[in-house]
């Protein structure tokens, strides 16, 4: 299946891949990897392309009932955990856990929070790093270059305000499937 992925991403589409292209799933076992811009539905197959490309397995939390018949097997499948998102429940330590449980747990996420323009990033993301103490890892979804670009594992510090800056200054020129989003 590589070898498909891989012709799909490199021939057909016309992708690359740039950056930290030495990550692999020997050398970061548990991180939590942003991609932004989350502009389309798009952004879902080029995320799963790109993972059978760099061979690292990653993975995604969703709501509980997603992870029934007939399409749970899929979702777990490609790296889908259900998640509990009654309210009262505490998302970040649930998902922190997830970390602790796992050998290997690498937690994709949309600081965006969903595919329409926001002025500001959601943190959840940023506290689920810091509560599981795993590195945050960028990759961008540029389509006007037709590229994803890895950044090299970030870990977050105390000042929160410095390090979304930083993250941020990251997806600087980067442009969705939307072009009018960005």
């Amino acid at each position: 299946m590589r070898w498909l992925a891989k012709f799909i991403y490199f021939k057909l589409m016309g992708w690359k891949v740039v950056g930290n292209t030495n990550f692999s799933k020997d050398t970061v076992k548990k991180a939590v990897i942003i991609a932004v811009p989350h502009t389309s539905w798009h952004d879902f197959y080029l995320g799963i392309l790109l993972r059978k490309v760099t061979n690292v397995k990653t993975n995604f939390v969703g709501k509980k009932e997603l992870f029934v018949w007939p399409f749970g097997y899929y979702f777990r499948w490609v790296g889908g955990k259900p998640l509990d998102r009654t309210s009262g429940q505490n998302k970040v330590e649930a998902i922190a856990k997830l970390f602790d449980e796992a050998d290997e747990f690498r937690l994709t996420l949309a600081p965006e929070g969903t595919r329409k323009k926001v002025d500001n990033w959601k943190t959840g993301f940023y506290f689920i790093a810091k509560a599981a103490k795993v590195p945050i890892i960028m990759f961008t979804l540029d389509f006007k270059n037709k590229q994803n670009k890895i950044s090299e594992p970030f870990y977050p510090t105390d000042d929160m305000e410095a390090d979304f800056k930083f993250m941020k200054a990251f997806y600087k020129g980067v442009e969705g499937k939307v072009k009018d989003y960005s």
